[in-house]
């Protein structure tokens, strides 16, 4: 459903995809944390099995700051941790429930989901850092840049965000349950896989990112904006859309 947005200086735009990729930016964070606790080994490469979801999350965000601006990134930030909340109180209330006798399995269940919860939390934590300091330096980027060099932008704002990422969760999931080489390996395979999907989500990235602008005749710079995580705050000027002559 289109819905048609105000900000300041009576700017307006009738968003046709924005809430379809925030939509999709928050379920792919939560089927992220759900496989986080699964490890995975590919060719001598350590991962666990959210890497290879959690790596699109960057991708969409990254989008919705290039093109919506970073405000809107920072409410698809705030969306998707509203609903990792709800999964992890709604996943302490299951497995606190009475079980009945006769089914055998739900113990396992709820075991693999306590230990999926300290995954849950190192995701929600490190999601927060990672995901910030991707927008904001691609907002700042994009400033500094004028636009220009939108690959480059995206490899530097993804690769620094992806690094956050992967030492922050490796150590708040895996911390004391393997040894701290072992750990060590994790989180440069987690790196370097999320890496590896950066380069083949460029051409896609670039690609949709000029669509996306063109079909929305949106192009947002953050020139007057509070780089705070801390607001819900949308309104964009009318100076702040490069479209604007073609909007009015």
């Amino acid at each position: 459903m289109q819905q048609e947005l105000t900000g300041k200086e009576g700017f307006q735009f009738v968003p046709r995809y924005l809430w379809f990729l925030i939509s999709t930016f928050s379920m792919v964070i939560l089927l992220g944390n759900w496989f986080d606790l699964r490890l995975i080994k590919i060719v001598g490469i350590v991962a666990n099995a959210g890497t290879f979801i959690f790596a699109f999350t960057f991708f969409l965000s990254t989008l919705i700051t290039e093109v919506y601006g970073y405000k809107y990134a920072r409410l698809a930030i705030w969306w998707g941790f509203l609903f990792n909340i709800i999964v992890l109180i709604y996943g302490q209330l299951v497995i606190h429930l009475p079980s009945p006798s006769y089914h055998p399995h739900n113990a396992m269940f709820d075991i693999l989901l306590q230990a999926n919860n300290r995954a849950i939390i190192g995701g929600l934590l490190s999601y927060f850092a990672s995901e910030t300091l991707n927008s904001f330096t691609m907002a700042k980027l994009k400033l500094e840049l004028k636009g220009r060099f939108i690959g480059a932008r995206f490899i530097v704002s993804t690769i620094m965000a992806s690094s956050v990422d992967s030492a922050l969760f490796g150590v708040i999931a895996f911390y004391n349950s393997m040894d701290n080489h072992s750990l060590i390996s994790l989180i440069f395979g987690m790196l370097f896989i999320k890496f590896i999907f950066d380069i083949l989500l460029l051409p896609l990235f670039i690609y949709l990112a000029k669509r996306l602008k063109e079909i929305e005749a949106i192009d947002i710079y953050d020139k007057k904006t509070r780089f705070t995580l801390f607001s819900l705050d949308t309104d964009y000027s009318r100076t702040a859309n490069r479209f604007v002559k073609e909007i009015n």
